[in-house]
Order: C-alpha cells, then structure tokens, then sequence
C-alpha cells in the first residue's frame, strides 16, 4: 500500500525556518518523483516544490513556484526513501498545511494523499 507520511510541521515567526520530511513506503522511492504542496485556509492545494526521480533522463530534475525560489530547498535520500524541504526565510504566507505526494509539475500519481502537516508563520 502507498503510503506518505509527512513530518516537521509547526509555529515559527516570520524570517525563521522549518525542516519537513516525508517518508514513503509501499513503491520503489527512487522510481518516482516527490513533490511538496500547500493548502491555506479556504484555498486549493497548491504546488511548491517538486523533485524528479533518482532515475530516468532528467534524474533529481528540479521545480519551485515562484513564491518559494530562493528560500525553499527539496532534496531527496532513496537511502531512506525520504524527501526534504528547507524552508528558509518563511513568510506569513507560506502558512498552510503541507503535503508530500508522488508528483512533479501538474501532474500527481494517483492515491491517496497522507494527513499533512500544519505549518504556521506568525508574530
């Protein structure tokens, strides 16, 4: 059964940073590209950071929406068949629950997606 187990979430005040992993099980990891996404409050989930698979033409291929270039980093251990994003320099808005999924750009495998965790930026 795949599974997506994000972890990390949490109150930070504006200009801090956060470290969240998302474990995977049930599929080969490194097959598969890992992407992040957040839901606000009252909005449609959204993309935030993507990585390719370990494998194939464009392996560890990158992707970040434009409110998050610069200050969020995802990477990826197949070792441990976990992802990563650092997020550095958060902003109020930034704030939503996060999601990891096996995904890159607009395109998300189909399953079920885990119980996310609750990021928030605030003073």
């Amino acid at each position: 059964q795949v599974q997506l187990v994000e972890s990390g979430g949490g109150q930070v005040q504006p200009g801090g940073s956060l470290t969240r992993s998302c474990v995977g099980s049930g599929f080969t990891f490194r097959s598969f590209p890992v992407s992040w996404y957040r839901q606000a409050p009252g909005e449609e989930r959204v993309l935030v950071a993507g990585i390719g698979s370990t494998i194939g033409t464009t392996p560890g291929r990158l992707n970040y929406s434009d409110s998050v270039v610069g200050r969020f980093t995802i990477s990826r251990d197949d070792a441990l068949a976990t992802a990563y994003l650092q997020m550095n320099s958060l902003k109020p808005e930034d704030t939503g629950v996060y999601y990891c999924n096996r995904g890159f750009g607009t395109y998300v495998w189909p399953g079920p997606w885990g119980q996310g965790t609750q990021v928030t930026v605030s003073s």
